[in-house]
């Protein structure tokens, strides 16, 4: 199988990210000296303004993070929490049970503490000179990309409801063209603010100092006073206080061993244990037999993974709100179990039942919508960068929160979270509403090892489809052995039969789509075991972007893969 790029190859650090301009600025920050977390954080930084209609400063941004010198792995949630004055029925009683677009779907931002929080506990270098690139893409303006143009353009009417969204992404009262150069300068000096502050308490008491002086200047000063007053004038449920309260939180990985390597997800607080469940259930396959997408091979991947959405869906929230039984869902006994209810002559026509880890029983379901008719399942938001350093060290990011949600904040430049359009009206779902509480959070970033050392970062943007086009690019590489461009470049499948991540949550029973490099043959196959089986484009960024790295530990060579589906590049040396 060919790929469109070369495999990138290095031998000192590696950086792989979702657009090109923000692997250079990672890149700079290697090349100067910074490590892994440092470059990581410039790379999430610039995306922020690279790619502001899927990822914002005032959004989300989790983190696996792994430090050479003490071996060990940690993982910054990088999610914000709903207001003190959300309700458990609060969208009950006022909307129906529907999660509107705008200000009440916001939770309290947490990428900028995630990201300085990485820096003050694994960096070296202070905010501002990491993100000195975003702020010049900031002020200074970048080319405008085809893919964001699109996506401006579909959008044009959410932009326009909001006069504040309008004044940045139609600057002169049209979408920007291709090319053009694209300005955000409120964000510019939000971003500068918080440099300038660090530096005046930096010089005086040093850098970690300075880097919560840049933490407090938005969560306790003048931003976050500016943002609360947005808010509340446009009707939402956030105050000043839900801002100077918050803390972002380390929490442990999920993980599991495949064939000799260790892969660490995020836990159940978002849908990162989606992927070592999947890959649980599949140990019991000779998938290699089955061969690469093979009407088989597409079969098991989509009905193991049908059988972990069923958990997720069942099962994931908040573990402060709710108990989780993650220990019995990632084990795998448990998977011995799920795998049994796979027939490979049939498909489940919808989600299969949820499971109990205990008991090894099936369970019944709980708060799942009426199927959708035949309209398109929506796109996600969302990017990533993953970095490895000349040290040792690796991280890995997966920033997200589009444009087309909430607002953009009058004269500072950036949204606040709109990723409470991730949780559930219904108190009897477990990723319900709660004042306190965290949404169950699609980006998910991971992490593997190979003999107790570093060996894949990856992850992709792309909403329900992220894990599933993670498992597709890894079995690519640890199965079929490819190269880790042809294997990010593949063909890839999604199912969606189960209900979305995304307020409305849709439902499609059955639904799988394929790029159509995939052979018109197989699809009929697959149809004929049950699959409602739907084509997309040769090649389609719906299909999630993958980047990742992967070292060669006995050859002392990093292989670098980006995924062409958008506008994602690699850099290393």
């Amino acid at each position: 199988m060919a790929s469109s790029r070369m495999t990138i190859m290095g031998t000192r650090h590696m950086i792989s990210a979702g657009h090109y301009l923000a692997a250079h600025a990672g890149f700079e920050i290697l090349e100067a000296g910074g490590n892994a977390i440092d470059a990581g954080v410039a790379a999430g930084l610039a995306i922020g303004v690279l790619q502001t209609d899927k990822v914002n400063f005032g959004g989300v941004a989790p983190q696996i993070i792994y430090t050479a010198r003490t071996r060990k792995v940690h993982c910054i949630d990088g999610l914000g929490v709903w207001p003190k004055a959300i309700t458990p029925d609060y969208f009950m009683k006022y909307h129906g049970g529907k999660i509107p677009p705008g200000v009440e779907r916001c939770v309290v931002p947490a990428a900028p503490d995630a990201w300085i929080t990485a820096l003050a506990h694994f960096g070296t270098m202070s905010f501002g000179e990491v993100a000195s690139a975003a702020i010049r893409f900031a002020r200074e303006g970048f080319p405008m990309h085809p893919m964001m143009a699109e996506f401006i353009e579909e959008n044009r009417a959410v932009y326009q409801r909001w006069p504040s969204s309008g004044k940045v992404f139609l600057p002169k009262g049209r979408v920007p063209e291709v090319g053009e150069v694209f300005v955000q300068s409120d964000l510019g000096r939000t971003l500068r603010y918080l440099a300038d502050e660090e530096k005046k308490v930096a010089r005086r008491k040093g850098r970690r100092a300075g880097l919560k002086a840049a933490r407090d200047a938005f969560y306790k000063g003048d931003i976050a006073r500016a943002v609360a007053k947005f808010l509340a004038k446009e009707g939402g449920p956030m105050r000043y206080e839900d801002f100077a309260e918050f803390r972002v939180k380390f929490e442990p990985t999920v993980r599991t061993r495949f064939d000799g390597i260790e892969l660490h997800a995020c836990g159940p607080w978002s849908q990162g244990p989606v992927l070592p469940m999947a890959l649980n259930i599949l140990k019991g396959y000779d998938l290699k037999s089955l061969g690469h997408n093979s009407p088989e091979y597409i079969h098991v991947l989509t009905e193991a993974l049908k059988l972990a959405f069923a958990d997720r869906h069942h099962h994931f929230g908040d573990p402060r709100f709710i108990r989780v039984p993650i220990k019995g869902l990632a084990s795998d006994h448990y998977a011995q179990h799920r795998r049994s209810l796979i027939s490979m002559e049939k498909a489940w026509p919808g989600m299969p039942p949820p499971g109990d880890p205990e008991a090894l029983t099936q369970l019944k379901h709980r708060c799942v919508p009426a199927p959708q008719p035949e309209d398109a399942p929506g796109p996600g938001d969302t990017s990533y960068v993953c970095v490895i350093d000349r040290h040792g060290n690796a991280f890995s990011a997966t920033p997200s929160d589009g444009s087309d949600k909430t607002p953009i904040i009058s004269d500072v430049g950036i949204l606040c979270s709109g990723r409470g359009t991730q949780s559930w009206s219904d108190p009897a779902h477990p990723s319900s509403v709660a004042p306190g509480k965290r949404p169950r959070l699609t980006p998910n970033p991971a992490l593997a090892f190979k003999n107790g050392r570093v060996y894949m970062p990856f992850g992709t943007p792309g909403g329900d489809v992220q894990c599933q086009a993670m498992l597709q690019v890894f079995l690519n590489i640890n199965v079929f052995g490819m190269d880790v461009q042809t294997a990010v470049e593949a063909p890839r499948f999604s199912t969606y039969s189960f209900p979305g991540s995304f307020e409305p949550h849709p439902y499609y029973p059955g639904r799988l789509y394929l790029e159509s490099r995939i052979d018109r043959a197989v699809g009929n196959e697959l149809a004929g075991r049950g699959h409602k089986v739907y084509w997309w484009d040769e090649t389609t960024w719906l299909a999630g972007a993958v980047c990742a790295i992967v070292a060669d530990r006995k050859q002392g060579v990093l292989h670098g893969g980006a995924d062409p589906r958008r506008p994602a590049y690699v850099l290393g040396w």
